[in-house]
């Protein structure tokens, strides 16, 4: 059973505890909040469910890409930023080596 969840602080740090428990799967979450470009938040959020723990690491925008992972933002017809889950996913199994990782989105209310 899972008892703790704990945010990691950068992504080398989840990527190195990734290659060390070797999870199953990783969750992952696109988060777009924000009323107008000019305050658009558009960030992602990853989770590791382990045996004992939930690791989550949430990377933010710098530029026209996220500040940690450099996973690059694309603009639809009317200049909105978004992340294609194509880019989280392949990032993900590239950088971790493992292409046979489940990596499933979650989508919240």
């Amino acid at each position: 059973m899972r008892d703790h969840v704990v945010k990691v602080k950068s992504w080398e740090e989840f990527k190195r505890l990734a290659m060390e428990l070797k999870p199953d799967s990783i969750v992952y979450n696109i988060e777009q909040s924000g009323l107008s470009s000019a305050r658009e938040l558009t960030c992602l959020r990853l989770i590791m469910p382990t045996k004992e723990n939930y690791y989550i690491f949430i990377d933010f925008p710098k530029d026209e890409k996220l500040r940690e992972t450099s996973i690059p933002f694309h603009r639809d017809k009317r200049g909105s930023r978004y992340i294609e889950e194509v880019d989280v996913i392949n990032f993900l199994k590239t950088q971790l080596g493992r292409e046979n990782l489940t990596i499933c989105s979650y989508w919240t209310i």
